[in-house]
């Protein structure tokens, strides 16, 4: 049995604790405002702001796991900076001998053109938020290499289906070249995160960076004209081409180590959710 912290337990932290503690583990939430009755498998929620030492004095300092979770306020650069550099830096003088898993983002991969990235690819960003969080990747690999890093891509599933009301706009969306977008469900976020802390605690040899996404980056103009013809809805329309992030997302290094996905594509969890919809 581990004593785990996940810091952050919002809904991906309280699904990963009912997965944790049904295994044996003794799991901790911290949230800057934990429910008044802690519901379901967390057993013990923290108040605590995390930007804030003397918030966190009353934190056990003996967890040997501890999740990363966090979501900032807002998306401005100070919101970022207390949560993925002040905050990161507070927990880490807290807790020195946890080991950590962070979750990130596959924004921070600046790629332009459609182009695959693995764990290998370059990650230099050119915008200040995901900055901010490959530099709390690097600072949490600088504390201790063994640490590990995941990298989600667009998470969606219930309550996260912004792709959904937007295919139901008849929105604008850039058809040539295409325009890819990466996912991964819910579900499988927090399936990846409890199966890495499994293999870590089984003993097995890991890496620093995990890249989780299912095996499907799409064309966003297939996505959402597949979308709207199930919601029988208006299909998008084309506009002209962006500038921005556009790369594809592998996620071999995940499935080698013995992952296998529970939603592989979009197709596969949006069915669901439409049908969910419609009961």
């Amino acid at each position: 049995m581990a004593k785990i912290l996940i810091v952050g337990c919002g809904a991906i932290g309280f699904e990963l604790a009912g997965v944790l503690v049904a295994k044996g583990h003794d799991v901790t939430g911290l949230k800057r405002k934990p429910p008044l009755s802690p519901p379901g498998p967390v057993r013990c929620y923290v108040a605590a702001d995390i930007s804030s030492p003397a918030s966190l004095a009353g934190l056990d300092s003996d967890f040997t796991e501890a999740f990363f979770i966090v979501s900032p306020d807002g998306r401005t650069e100070q919101s970022y900076r207390a949560v993925y550099e002040t905050g990161l830096n507070n927990l880490l003088a807290k807790l020195p001998n946890a080991h950590w898993l962070m979750v990130s983002s596959t924004s921070v991969y600046g790629q332009s053109n459609g182009e695959w990235v693995d764990e290998n690819s370059v990650a230099e960003p050119d915008n200040i938020t995901s900055r901010l969080i490959r530099q709390a990747e690097q600072k949490l690999m600088d504390f201790n290499p063994a640490n590990i890093v995941v990298r989600f891509s667009g998470i969606y599933g219930p309550g996260r289906e912004y792709l959904l009301r937007q295919a139901m706009l008849a929105p604008a969306i850039q058809q040539t070249p295409p325009y890819f977008t990466n996912r991964i469900h819910q579900r499988d976020c927090v399936g990846i995160l409890a199966f890495l802390l499994e293999q870590r605690l089984a003993g097995k040899e890991l890496a620093q960076y995990y890249l989780a996404s299912d095996d499907d980056p799409a064309p966003m103009w297939d996505v959402m004209t597949w979308l709207a013809e199930r919601l029988h809805c208006p299909l998008p329309v084309a506009k002209a081409v962006d500038t921005g992030m556009n790369k594809r997302c592998s996620n071999a290094r995940l499935k080698a180590l013995g992952y296998r996905f529970q939603y592989p594509g979009y197709k596969d969890g949006y069915l669901e959710l439409i049908g969910a919809r419609d009961s």
